[in-house]
């Protein structure tokens, strides 16, 4: 019984403890629910605060930026009225100006208008007077206007003429009395004092054979000895008629050198072929070259001069086979470099400085054959090259008045270049070049207008023209010589000077029967 009682007890008492716990927990997680719930309420709420105080925040930042946006751009709307404003000033002001400028313009032009209307009145009473003096002058002098006038402007003419006549024989006479007695003693001493040598080179040279059977030799088997010969020299042989005798012909003298050293030891050797030319035209090339340099040494030596660049003293040297009108380039350097330095001496400079740039004034010369350029550039361009100084090389630019002198001495180079190419026997002249300067000299002086004839004397070194004495008076001969003189200096070329000789002669022709 107790035992059922037991399970009875345990039956009822199970579940009551049952839902005792079920109570108790759900009670439990009730109360854990409510405190959740207001934690998160609390959160809520704190949230929204925090919410509330950033909007508020924000508003309020949003507000002040306004507002400085506001007050900026009311500022700088304020500045551009006032600007604005200032400008509107401006234009009227200047609109007021304009106005009060255009008022005086229009007075003006009225008052310009009546001004006009008062001038042309004037002019045409002006002329009618000017008009009726004229026509009493004309009364008066017998002569017409244009009459009058022609009779002024010759007068005028003749005064002039015989005034500039005057003037242009006063200055001439006053110079050639201040530099003829100097320039005569300086150049009649320089003359005087200088001896040089001069050589007259031809396009051709003449070997001398021992027989007329070296000819043969000489041309050799089909000719080839004399081909090899003409190829290594680049000079023509001419084996004519004339008897033991070879011409060599060509343009350039130290080919032609050259190839007559070769030959005559070739004939002094009497083995000739071609390997034997080659041979003796290598050792004539080095012979020559060699006399070249002893050469230009031996004119620095004559000269007096020292301290020029090796190069140059080689190219001196090739200066002895150039020749200008039949005048020795290196012999002409030489007396050039010989009368600089005495007219220097004469006149008071430096004397070897003369000296060098007169040696040097043509040595472009030993290379206008094979370079391009006029002798004047070349020459320039090789003394700086080796490095000449600034006289010398002004004194070969200047020397033929490509460019102007810079110093006395280019002026005494100048000087010097021309008395020694312009004395007699210096140099010779074709007779066809020689015919064609007098008949050029004669056209251009009989061109003038009161030239009767002229007449080209003295090799063409003086032009005597006789005038029309009706055409050309005494005080016009002077005025004609010296224009004669102008024209021959632009437009020919000459050795030296020309003598301008105008003669005026009145001649009167009776009979007596």
């Amino acid at each position: 019984m107790s035992v059922i009682t037991a399970i009875v007890t345990m039956i009822i008492v199970a579940p009551i403890t049952w839902i005792a716990a079920v109570s108790y927990r759900k009670k439990s997680y009730e109360n854990k629910i409510g405190s959740a719930e207001e934690k998160s309420r609390e959160i809520i709420d704190e949230a929204l605060k925090t919410a509330e105080t950033k909007k508020r925040e924000a508003l309020l930042e949003a507000k002040e930026e306004s507002l400085k946006t506001k007050n900026e751009l009311e500022k700088e709307t304020k500045e551009r009225r006032a600007e604005l404003q200032r400008y509107e000033r401006r234009v009227l002001s200047k609109e007021e100006n304009l106005d009060k400028k255009s008022e005086a313009m229009e007075k003006k032009e009225a008052s310009l208008a009546a001004r006009e209307e008062v001038l042309a009145k004037r002019t045409v009473e002006v002329e009618a007077l000017y008009e009726k003096g004229i026509q009493e002058l004309e009364k008066i002098s017998g002569l017409t206007s244009e009459q009058a006038k022609e009779y002024l402007l010759k007068s005028v003419e003749e005064d002039v003429k015989h005034d500039t006549a005057k003037l242009v024989k006063e200055l001439e006479s006053r110079a050639k009395e201040e530099a003829d007695k100097k320039a005569r003693d300086y150049v009649v001493t320089a003359i005087q004092r200088c001896a040089a040598d001069h050589v007259a080179e031809t396009t051709v040279s003449v070997v001398q054979l021992p027989n007329d059977e070296m000819k043969g030799r000489i041309i050799g088997r089909e000719g080839r000895n004399i081909r090899t010969l003409e190829t290594m020299t680049g000079v023509e042989l001419i084996i004519d008629d004339t008897p033991e005798a070879v011409v060599l012909s060509g343009f350039d003298p130290i080919r032609r050198e050259v190839a007559r050293i070769a030959l005559e030891r070739l004939i002094v050797d009497g083995r000739i072929h071609p390997a034997r030319i080659e041979e003796m035209v290598e050792k004539a090339q080095k012979e020559v070259e060699t006399n070249m340099r002893e050469d230009g040494e031996a004119a620095t030596l004559e000269v007096g001069i020292h301290g020029i660049h090796p190069e140059l003293v080689k190219l001196l040297g090739k200066m002895k086979f150039r020749t200008s009108y039949g005048q020795n380039a290196l012999k002409h350097s030489i007396e050039v470099a010989q009368l600089s330095g005495l007219l220097a001496a004469e006149v008071g400079v430096d004397v070897r400085m003369a000296k060098r740039a007169g040696l040097l004034h043509d040595i472009g010369k030993s290379v206008d054959h094979d370079m391009e350029g006029t002798h004047v550039q070349l020459g320039a361009e090789l003394c700086r090259k080796y490095r000449e100084s600034a006289v010398v090389i002004n004194a070969v630019e200047s020397h033929h008045g490509d460019v102007e002198p810079q110093s006395l001495i280019a002026c005494i180079v100048q000087a010097a270049d021309t008395i020694s190419a312009a004395r007699p026997g210096a140099r010779r002249e074709t007779l066809e070049t020689y015919t064609n300067r007098l008949k050029q000299l004669e056209d251009l002086t009989n061109s003038f207008k009161g030239v009767e004839k002229s007449f080209a004397i003295q090799a063409g070194r003086e032009v005597r023209i006789m005038v029309v004495p009706e055409q050309i008076t005494d005080d016009d001969m002077v005025l004609l010589a010296r224009e004669i003189s102008k024209r021959i200096e632009a437009e020919l070329e000459y050795p030296g000077q020309i003598k301008v000789n105008v003669i005026r002669e009145s001649r009167v022709t009776d009979y007596a029967k």
